[in-house]
């Protein structure tokens, strides 16, 4: 795990960190549509639309440095690489915790992914992340509901770990979208950083 300490008298949010530490409630979601009509009609050359969404995700969390950013007490911490925690359905009816690495190149990326969520599947998956490790973002899909809002249930005001949900595809009458949002800690990311995520979701999406 490569990171690097964020020199927090020369960080330009410094302020608003120390500022929003002291929150009781630091976390805010932010829902939008996401327009996967490429992706739908890369169905035919048997993309997975699934996959191409998590990879569509990782590409928006390092295209953003804020979301590759962790605190501990005082200290913030950037990334490198973050990897991908989502839910998996397992053979037996119950489920696990895959743990994705980013890979650039939807190729690469798509291969080591379903490689790794077929292992979880059949049973061999890992445990939840019990707090040892900070280079995640949790992953989860909602395909049976097209959904307009949502947050999700925080041990804390010290979880600074970016979470990411997205629901069902719905057609226009050819034109395909979804709900997805990103909540995070208002301490590490802003409005702004909200957006250039959801816009390099959208590129990624529209180039698979």
């Amino acid at each position: 795990m490569t990171e690097e300490l964020i020199d927090l008298d020369t960080w330009p949010r410094a302020a608003q960190f120390r500022f929003f530490r002291g929150y009781d409630r630091p976390h805010y979601a932010t829902t939008t549509r996401i327009d996967v009509t490429h992706l739908m009609a890369r169905k035919a050359d048997g993309v997975s639309p699934y996959r191409g969404c998590l990879y569509a995700i990782g590409a928006g969390l390092h295209a953003v440095p804020e979301l590759k950013m962790r605190f501990r007490g005082d200290d913030v911490v950037l990334h490198e690489m973050i990897t991908l925690s989502m839910t998996v359905p397992t053979d037996t009816g119950s489920f696990g915790y895959g743990y994705v690495p980013f890979i650039e190149g939807f190729e690469a990326f798509d291969a080591e992914a379903k490689r790794l969520i077929e292992i979880v599947a059949a049973g061999g998956s890992l445990d939840a992340n019990s707090g040892e490790r900070d280079d995640l973002a949790y992953l989860s899909c909602m395909p049976w509901l097209d959904y307009t809002a949502i947050n999700n249930a925080l041990p804390g005001p010290d979880d600074c770990i970016p979470r990411v949900s997205w629901g069902k595809f719905v057609d226009h009458g050819g034109r395909w979208d979804m709900a997805m949002t990103l909540e995070v800690h208002h301490a590490l990311v802003d409005g702004a950083q909200v957006g250039a995520y959801f816009e390099a979701v959208q590129e990624s999406l529209n180039a698979i």
